[in-house]
């Protein structure tokens, strides 16, 4: 039978009239508000710029990637790492121009950790003659580095690392050694079969008077840990790939073991702290400081995060907006409706919607007051906001990472059966963001960082004293709280804000009176703790989105009616989070319950006023459709189409004839039961290469 599928078309309305129509209601200057949005770094035209060179080239297609092997996944992914470090040097392309490319091929790469982590610590960790020797290095890719930290038996705990690094007073060098199996540095990017050297994370050892070794806390080593001509780890280092994840298929996150590996002196990173060659300790100035890389890294990810959400939301605004189910009840002859029409969907999305937006300005905030630190630290030796900057970015990276990766499943969800499959482009977006709030510090164990420092501002407080700017907020806290002082949520915008201060302000006297006055364990308060710690990143969360969208800081001013909706995109947002949250607002005293029984209608009108701009505001992160790769959100609407090319043209599973009949060891029609038992074997056995069938993997 001739394939008649050609003749077919979805039926009407098609999917590019509905979108266009979409895009008419709204009145926001779409191509403005991307500009607002991206105007640091001139992004928006280093993407247009590099997606013309990536796009069409082979080694970039993602047709076929869901369908690969783990093993494939990585041969692919490191094969598009070169090729994008070849472009690089063929275009003169820039480190944030690489950085872009990255971002729109859309898969964490074999080389994420070199230009991410291990080029950070080099920057932030190095002395000045470590510098000049290994940054030339770095920056050129003659070395292809990752970060050691976290080990099989210790992850979020870094104090309780085994690996150590043993002085050795008599050749002025360390020795680096695993004690135990726990002690497999694990999970570390870039690793298993890519990297050539390593800053290893490891328990300094000196020895006391006594000539006992002494433990001096984790500091960081940069080594080579492979032969630079056969890629084999050196003698005395055990690698290896650590196996399948639930995403990260091009990721080689690996394992590292080391039995007395020697270093020199010199490979321990001494820009704050070091070792003499006398065997003495040279303790840093401030202890936060030698944790430089992860803040920025932390950082990094709250940035990423919004870009994640904001994929996911588009996927979903577009996809909702074409999808018609049911009509409405009162009208059952009528149409089918948009489904994201729906009350009941847009409380799921339109919230997600705001919150990318919020993370987008709490972002550009966190990264101005990293740059700001560093630099007062480099220039003026002032260190006074370090503590701020590092409880600060903990926080945040806990609060964001688990808004982003509900958010995108949430996003999932509500696209219905489709979001399931592979067209829908979640599966990869979900996948490999999953592991966001875990990465780089669990996100309940670091938030006990941010609740640590906010307990220390509250013993200032209430000792009168005031040095950093959560202070004054603390002490205006405790000399009105006995006061009947309500906040108007509903007609000043400013006191959204205040409420959500008040809230912290709250929680922190809490965990005061809990710890300091009652002596209760650390460990029994840890869940009042991360609440704690949330509540402070969202309140810097409306804080931040409510000085953007009324306070006027951006450079570039925006039309009036784009504002508007702005505005109504940070009410949603800090609504719809004190609707979550409504205990401790109630308990905090600074919204009244009568009072919150408004915060459900009041959302509801914000969503009606909000839906004809929404796919206009997932527009406005100007995501192309190559990163996206998803039939469900592509910028045109042509979603039924592009699912069935997906499903009846692209998917290699239709590509062959297969035998269901269960007489023959046949599987593919015509291959014969001798080739379809090797090819059965080699699936099942998970025979890919030379290495794994002669055992050598495991003698690496």
């Amino acid at each position: 039978m001739s394939d008649f599928s050609d003749e077919l078309r979805p039926a009407d309305p098609q999917g590019p009239d509905i979108l266009a129509q979409e895009r008419r209601r709204s009145n926001i200057n779409v191509s403005q508000l991307a500009q607002h949005l991206f105007q640091r770094d001139q992004f928006l035209e280093r993407q247009k710029k590099i997606l013309k060179v990536i796009q069409n080239r082979s080694y970039f297609s993602k047709k076929n990637q869901l369908n690969l092997a783990r093993p494939d996944r990585y041969h692919l992914s490191l094969a598009r790492s070169k090729e994008l470090r070849r472009l690089a040097l063929q275009y003169n392309w820039d480190a944030e121009d690489y950085r872009v490319a990255s971002y729109l091929v859309g898969e964490v790469s074999p080389y994420a950790l070199h230009t991410l982590m291990f080029s950070t610590s080099i920057r932030e960790q190095a002395s000045e003659e470590q510098m000049k020797e290994w940054m030339p290095r770095t920056e050129n890719w003659e070395i292809i580095g990752c970060y050691g930290q976290t080990e099989l038996g210790h992850g979020s705990n870094v104090r309780g690392i085994e690996t150590y690094a043993r002085w050795n007073p008599n050749t002025n060098d360390f020795t680096i050694h695993s004690p135990t199996l726990t002690a497999a540095k694990w999970w570390n990017g870039s690793l298993g079969r890519t990297a050539n050297h390593a800053i290893i994370v490891a328990q300094l050892l000196l020895p006391d008077d006594n000539g006992k070794p002494k433990s001096y806390g984790p500091h960081q080593f940069v080594a080579q840990i492979r032969d630079m001509k056969t890629n084999k780890p050196l003698d005395g280092v055990v690698i290896g790939d650590i196996g399948t994840k639930v995403g990260y298929a091009g990721m080689d996150n690996g394992y590292m073991l080391f039995k007395n590996f020697r270093v020199p002196h010199k490979a321990l990173l001494s820009k704050n702290t070091g070792v003499s060659l006398d065997g003495k300790y040279i303790k840093p100035e401030n202890q936060a400081i030698v944790y430089g890389s992860m803040t920025f890294v932390r950082a990094s990810i709250i940035m990423e995060s919004r870009l994640v959400l904001a994929r996911a939301c588009t996927i979903a605004v577009r996809y909702l907006s074409i999808r018609r189910q049911f009509a409405d009840r009162d009208d059952p002859a009528g149409p089918e409706r948009a489904v994201l029409d729906y009350p009941s969907v847009q409380i799921r999305i339109l919230p997600l919607v705001a919150a990318a937006y919020a993370l987008h300005y709490t972002g550009e905030a966190m990264f101005g007051l990293y740059w700001k630190t560093r630099a007062d630290i480099e220039q003026q030796g002032d260190m006074s906001r370090l503590a701020e900057l590092h409880a600060t970015s903990s926080g945040l990276k806990a609060a964001c990472t688990l808004i982003t990766a509900d958010g995108s499943e949430t996003c999932r969800r509500a696209l219905g059966g489709h979001g399931f499959g592979g067209g829908s482009g979640m599966i990869p977006l979900n996948t490999d963001h999953l592991d966001k709030p875990t990465v780089e510090g669990d996100s309940w164990m670091i938030s006990q960082q941010t609740a640590a420092y906010l307990l220390k501002r509250m013993i200032e407080a209430i000792a009168g004293r005031s040095s950093e700017p959560i202070d004054r907020q603390f002490i205006d806290y405790l000399e009105s709280r006995n006061s009947d002082g309500l906040y108007d949520i509903y007609n000043k915008d400013e006191d959204i804000v205040r409420a959500f201060k008040d809230r912290v302000s709250y929680l922190a006297y809490k965990a005061y009176e809990r710890r300091i006055i009652q002596q209760q364990s650390w460990t029994d308060l840890m869940v009042e703790l991360h609440r704690l710690t949330i509540a402070h990143s969202e309140s810097i969360l409306v804080e931040n989105f409510y000085n953007a969208v009324f306070g006027g800081r951006s450079n570039l001013p925006l039309a009036s009616s784009t504002l508007t909706v702005l505005r109504d995109l940070f009410r949603l947002f800090g609504f719809a989070t004190i609707d979550s949250r409504t205990t401790e607002f109630i308990l905090s005293g600074t919204i009244p319950v009568q009072q919150l029984q408004s915060v459900t209608p009041t959302i509801l009108e914000l969503m009606k006023k909000i839906r004809p701009h929404a796919v206009s505001l997932v527009d406005a992160w100007s995501i192309p459709d190559y990163l996206l790769d998803s039939a469900l959100g592509r910028e045109d609407g042509d979603v039924y189409n592009a699912l069935w090319r997906k499903a009846h043209l692209e998917n290699p599973l239709n590509m062959d004839t297969f035998n269901p009949d269960f007489r023959t060891e046949e599987i593919i029609m015509g291959e014969g039961g001798e080739n379809a038992r090797k090819r059965v074997e080699k699936l099942a056995l998970g025979v890919y290469g030379h290495e794994q069938r002669n055992g050598a993997q495991s003698k690496l």
